[in-house]
């Protein structure tokens, strides 16, 4: 695994920073909301835009040889094998409803590999941090150890997932169902927000349709950095645009592939 140093991790840091600063005083306001889409509703705002504006010019001018990839401002190539991948506001239907499971994911790459990752959550304080094989919560000055936790099998697990009727196929919701008949108590929406509380051990099992890459780079380290394991629904390495199971205990995580292969 590439080690990321300490500059670059405060670097890391500081990117959160200014990208709360822009986007905190339009949560819970009346802001312009535009479609990106003709046929369907993805909603952007000016939290989403200024967010990743702030981060991009930092990088611009400390880590001009890095790649970036951003969901509103799509890829500038680089040349140092570093790329950062950028989604401000993670979760902008929970942010223009007023609701706080949103959060500003800032991912750092080797290699297309994620070796860091952040969700941040500018509103409540809260910093999830995953590098270098462990998960920290940043939150009022304490750093706070992360790890999931042990479940014994489905029947004992807590299901999340966003919305299944709005970003699975058919067919995927045919398999989700399969998954939920055997959980204890399955809850929706939470958008990245919930692989943060599977790392702090209150989830046990996320399963989500296709999501793009700034959607999940930073969430990799996370989950991996507390013990959990996060894959496609085939159990293989997360590729642009598949579908996404994040469990915190291997053995139901087995069980949960088995389920959505059926």
């Amino acid at each position: 695994m590439t080690s990321v140093d300490p500059a670059t991790i405060a670097l890391a840091h500081r990117l959160c920073e200014a990208s709360g600063a822009v986007i905190r005083p339009y949560f819970r306001q009346r802001i312009e909301i535009v479609n990106k889409l003709a046929d369907s509703f993805d909603p952007v705002t000016e939290a989403d835009k200024g967010g990743e504006r702030a981060i991009r010019a930092i990088l611009d001018a400390e880590r001009p040889d890095d790649a970036i990839l951003g969901e509103e401002y799509g890829a500038k190539p680089g040349t140092s094998g570093w790329r950062w991948v950028l989604d401000p506001v993670d979760g902008t239907r929970c942010f223009i409803t007023g609701r706080h499971e949103w959060g500003s994911l800032v991912a750092l790459e080797k290699d297309e590999v994620p070796v860091l990752g952040i969700l941040d959550q500018p509103v409540l304080g809260e910093r999830f941090i995953g590098v270098n094989g462990r998960t920290e919560l940043h939150q009022a000055g304490r750093v706070i150890p992360l790890q999931v936790r042990g479940c014994a099998g489905l029947k004992d697990a807590v299901l999340c997932a966003t919305d299944p009727s709005a970003y699975m196929t058919p067919e995927q919701i045919a398999a989700f169902e399969r998954v939920k008949a055997e959980a204890r108590l399955t809850r929706y929406h939470g958008d990245c927000y919930i692989f943060a509380m599977l790392a702090m051990g209150f989830v046990d099992v996320i399963v989500e349709g296709a999501f793009r890459r700034w959607d999940i780079a930073a969430l990799v380290p996370l989950v991996e950095g507390a013990g959990g394991v996060i894959t496609n629904w085939q159990g293989g390495t997360w590729r642009d645009g598949d579908a996404v199971l994040a469990c915190g205990d291997r053995k139901v995580h087995a069980q949960v592939i088995a389920l959505l292969r059926a």
